[in-house]
């Protein structure tokens, strides 16, 4: 026989499914709702500020590393850092046996006391050529005053002699005298004028000691620089990096030994397309994410543009004017520098990161907000 159902009983599975159904329906609509407006608020924030963010990940940190080289050849004889050590600006680095340098400064000294006692010499000699040219000006006032007493003994005796009152033989005597007293003059003349154009070469020669004496200071200051020059100091504060050299070793000028990394003035380049940079001006700040600190951001700004694009700073940079050409989207370097003042992790060079630009502040909203 049929079971018998009764109207209340068959009503009941019915009324269930109209209820889940009814969650259902509201389940989806709140859903719906969510998703209505979350896609609204982003569509808002998109319009408003993220269509004006522009970001790669083609970015790595950087620094101006300096790769120290010596500029003397010799044999290493001390090593005073080791690997990663921190450094700061003029610390020695190396040394290089100073032996061969030393003997070249006590050699350039002997050659500078040499060239100033020429000098001393030559100014010596000038001294005594003065004494010499006063001797040769009183001999010239002596034969001077001879001279006139000859002649006026010959004024005097010569109109004697001619009236008989003297005899002619004291008269040719007066006038043998006479000559003779101005042939001395004369005599004294040329040595005067001799001694004075000696001056003239003493002097000449005082200059060129005093020439060769500064020749040799500069050679002596040469040795002393070559001298200094065999310890290698650090040129900036940082970090040893990519150490090769060891005692012992055999280096000539450019040799590179290590490189110094300033790890505390780290900046980044980010290598944008150039589709990104129309609105990128220097001054909008800049969102950053370290790959190695993926949890940690960093922020800065833009600093500056490279004045082309990477391809024309490559070794073999692309000739498109020949061939078949296919048009490839360029990037751009752009120089981001980080904010002073903000908690950062330890930035290495080389460093993986992403960057996100606001292209919607102006440099002079930048500024205005930092003001």
């Amino acid at each position: 026989m049929d079971a018998i159902v009764s109207p209340k009983t068959a009503s009941l599975p019915e009324a269930k499914i109209q209820t889940k159904r009814s969650r259902a329906r509201y389940a989806l609509a709140t859903i719906g709702a969510i998703v209505a407006i979350g896609g609204g608020y982003y569509g808002y924030d998109w319009h408003k500020n993220g269509r004006f963010i522009e970001s790669t990940d083609n970015a790595y940190l950087r620094a101006d590393q300096v790769s120290m080289a010596p500029v003397l050849s010799g044999q290493i004889a001390e090593v005073y850092v080791s690997d990663n050590q921190t450094v700061t600006a003029g610390q020695p680095l190396v040394k290089i046996d100073p032996r061969r340098y030393e003997m070249a400064v006590r050699e350039a000294k002997a050659t500078v006391n040499a060239r100033q006692a020429d000098v001393a010499k030559s100014e010596a000699d000038i001294k005594q050529q003065d004494s010499v040219i006063a001797q040769a000006a009183a001999d010239l006032e002596n034969a001077t005053e001879n001279a006139e007493l000859a002649q006026k003994d010959f004024d005097r005796t010569s109109p004697l002699a001619a009236r008989g009152i003297e005899s002619q033989h004291k008269g040719e005597q007066a006038r043998s005298a006479l000559e003779q007293a101005k042939s001395v003059v004369r005599l004294k003349q040329a040595v005067l004028a001799a001694a004075r154009q000696q001056t003239t070469a003493l002097k000449a020669q005082v200059e060129q000691a005093h020439a060769q004496l500064v020749a040799a200071q500069e050679s002596l200051g040469k040795a002393e620089i070559d001298l200094d020059d065999t310890v290698l100091r650090s040129a900036i504060s940082g970090r040893i990096g990519d150490r090769t050299v060891q005692v012992g070793q055999f280096v000539q000028p450019g040799t590179q030994l290590m490189t110094v990394v300033p790890t505390d003035d780290i900046y980044l380049v980010a290598n944008f397309k150039e589709t990104q940079i129309g609105d990128m001006r220097a001054g909008q700040p800049a969102t950053i994410t370290i790959d190695a600190y993926p949890n940690f951001k960093v922020t800065g700004v833009v600093d500056s543009f490279a004045p082309g694009t990477g391809a024309q700073f490559a070794l073999l940079p692309p000739e498109n004017a020949t061939g078949n050409f296919t048009k490839i989207v360029q990037r751009v370097p752009v120089r981001i520098k980080l904010e002073t003042g903000q908690k950062m992790p330890p930035l290495l060079p080389g460093l993986s990161i992403e960057v996100s630009v606001n292209t919607k502040v102006s440099t002079f909203d930048k500024v205005a907000s930092v003001q």
